[in-house]
């Protein structure tokens, strides 16, 4: 990694703040901890039962995840990856970007790989809020132990697989977000996408699905599911589907002949 991808990454960097992706990253990670907290809260008769059970730190690791992988990580890719994109796109300046002594890939793989440091930090929050929202209850007055400390290899472990899974919806989005220049386009485009991963997790190829590979990975290791899902081979499909679709967003990034 040279110097000016460094400094053209520490730049991208700096940007997204001036965007709503760096919000979202925060209230999309800690959402769902929050709504945990408060469920707990409400229901207080029930949490000496809860945190006696051996099984606690798995229970508490599946119910957390199982909004954020069918529904709030696939979203926050859609949203963040489209909002740090319309920064350039909503001030008119992917000319003065282009204008920049910088190689087309340095450009695209810089603000790349800022998205896809915001998804990585939106994990670790959110692994951080999983535990705060089972550590919070047990320290009110009256509440309960605090539970032993939680399996942190194998919490470390699911949520770099699930990082992999969503990688795919990320490099779509960047090739839709690079495509259109309507800010509404590429996160609709995405939501209409998510609807049919979801509706094609019953599907005897729905492992062939890009956007379905966050559900498919909550899906499988749920004894509960109420779908018999095919998630054979999944991430190595999902790395594929990340390498083709990141690389046919720099052929239409490269191409593309309007730049502003």
């Amino acid at each position: 990694m040279n110097r000016v991808f460094l400094a053209a990454l520490r730049c991208e960097w700096l940007k997204r703040r001036r965007s709503l992706g760096a919000w979202l990253v925060i209230a999309g990670a800690f959402f769902t901890p929050a709504i945990i907290v408060l469920v707990r809260l409400v229901r207080r008769a029930g949490l000496p039962q809860l945190y006696a059970d051996p099984q606690f730190w798995t229970l508490h690791w599946r119910n957390a995840w199982e909004s954020m992988a069918i529904f709030f990580m696939p979203m926050a890719a859609i949203l963040a990856t489209s909002l740090v994109v319309q920064i350039e796109t909503r001030n008119n300046a992917w000319k003065q970007v282009h204008a920049l002594p910088l190689h087309t890939a340095t450009i695209f793989f810089a603000k790349f790989a800022v998205i896809l440091l915001m998804l990585a930090q939106f994990l670790l929050l959110f692994v951080f809020g999983v535990w705060l929202s089972a550590v919070l209850p047990a320290l009110l007055p009256g509440g309960v132990a605090v539970p032993p400390a939680p399996p942190l290899r194998q919490f470390f472990a699911d949520t770099a697989l699930y990082y992999l899974d969503c990688l795919p919806i990320v490099a779509a989005q960047y090739l839709l977000s690079l495509r259109f220049n309507h800010f509404v386009a590429p996160i609709g485009m995405g939501f209409l996408a998510w609807v049919a991963a979801l509706s094609a997790l019953s599907w005897e190829h729905a492992n062939l699905v890009p956007y379905a590979y966050t559900m498919l990975d909550f899906l499988r290791d749920n004894p509960e599911a109420r779908r018999a899902v095919v998630s054979s081979g999944m991430h190595g499909l999902a790395l594929g589907w990340f390498l083709l679709l990141t690389a046919a967003g720099y052929v239409v990034f490269a191409t593309k002949a309007q730049k502003g």
